[in-house]
């Protein structure tokens, strides 16, 4: 049976990823701090394993994956998919507990869950495995008032370039998914702005699309990758020249 682990699981594109593989007969590792939430998605699914954590913690972290190979055997692939918005807002208005934040999910929790995996990967029998970073258009094109976001999502595209190149010695194959207006809990606060403001809601993809573009990218064989892939709405003014 494959292996799997999915941060930010409770909810959202990774609750989504969670339970697409769960169908597809995977053992999944679901990673949030809620544990209830967890529980829900594992409700009726004997593969799923429900781990409580708080990703911006090592110990908790370490202990979370070596949970989940206890059980499981060993891991195939993570998906380092927890992440959140801080308030919107230029940058002297941020908070810097905001930023603080921002940086210890965003990009500290990436990287101690994306250690954790490439560890377990570089010492298990066969070795290797895949790691998919959840990055963001705004990794490219930010939005207004997206300081802390986006500045963390570009520290998780040097992330992705950096483990693809150390992972190559050990069959690690490390990729990003670069995501733009699923529609999620987290993209509905911005879409319900833009109605109170009387503006154009932003147009939006259903996040089963996601799901289904992270199971391709987790499915290929060792040997190759899809080093960065960009999945969005086809309206969203991402490209053009003002």
């Amino acid at each position: 049976m494959k292996t799997l682990i999915v941060t930010g699981a409770s909810s959202g594109i990774g609750r989504a990823v969670a339970e697409r593989f769960l169908e597809e007969g995977w053992a999944v590792g679901l990673i949030a701090r809620r544990k209830e939430a967890l529980r829900e998605v594992a409700e009726g699914r004997d593969h799923a394993h429900v781990l409580p954590c708080d990703v911006t913690q090592p110990k908790t972290v370490t202990t979370a994956f070596a949970d989940f190979v206890a059980q499981a055997g060993r891991l195939d692939c993570l998906f380092n998919n927890a992440g959140l918005f801080t308030p919107a807002a230029p940058i002297d208005e941020v908070a810097v507990d905001d930023w603080m934040q921002a940086v210890n999910v965003n990009l500290t929790g990436m990287f101690l869950c994306a250690r954790a995996a490439f560890g377990q990967m570089r010492g298990q029998e066969p070795m290797g495995g895949r790691i998919i970073n959840n990055g963001s258009i705004s990794a490219h094109a930010p939005r207004e008032g997206s300081v802390t976001y986006t500045t963390t999502k570009h520290g998780v595209t040097g992330l992705t370039k950096s483990l693809a190149l150390d992972g190559r010695s050990f069959d690690i194959a490390v990729s990003q998914i670069d995501i733009g207006n699923a529609q999620t809990e987290l993209l509905q606060g911005i879409v319900d702005r833009a109605v109170a403001d009387g503006q154009t809601p932003p147009p939006t993809m259903e996040v089963d699309l996601v799901a289904d573009a992270v199971w391709h990218m987790a499915n290929l064989p060792l040997h190759a990758t899809t080093l960065f892939q960009t999945i969005m709405a086809t309206k969203m003014p991402y490209v053009g020249r003002g």
